[in-house]
């Protein structure tokens, strides 16, 4: 496949409703950031789940800022004031996660993967919305 080809199908593919691309790339970023989570639980042990989830957030945040730069907000230039903008939306996002969590495990189950599995859905939406009007704000 030449460049020319690759610069073309990747045109086209910014083109599709950023929402979209966030799902379907946050999808693919959730799934890293919760294995990363499940093998943390499993090898410190559950009870640490908060040691996990820090864990989690602090491996997948690199992943996490390539794909939403190249493939979901499609921008260009930037790259290290965008990736302070990110770490700021993460440090939001990661107590947002954190607070769920333990909301979800104290009160309603003692299971930390199905708590973070919705923590992280939860916080996808939260991601989201900072990153569009924040990190990755377009200036025209």
């Amino acid at each position: 496949m030449s460049r020319e080809t690759v610069l073309n199908l990747y045109d086209k593919w910014c083109t599709i409703p950023d929402k979209l691309r966030f799902l379907f790339v946050g999808g693919v970023n959730a799934a890293f950031s919760y294995i990363i989570f499940a093998i943390a639980a499993y090898l410190i042990g559950q009870e640490n789940y908060q040691i996990c989830v820090a864990l989690q957030w602090a491996i997948s945040s690199v992943f996490s800022f390539v794909n939403q730069k190249i493939f979901v907000f499609c921008t260009k230039g930037h790259w290290i004031r965008e990736y302070l903008k990110c770490c700021t939306t993460w440090v939001v996002s990661y107590a947002f996660n954190a607070i769920i969590l333990e909301i979800i495990v104290r009160y309603i189950t003692k299971n930390v993967y199905v708590g973070q599995l919705v923590s992280i859905l939860m916080a996808a939406v939260v991601t989201y919305v900072l990153f569009k009007y924040f990190a990755f704000k377009h200036r025209y």
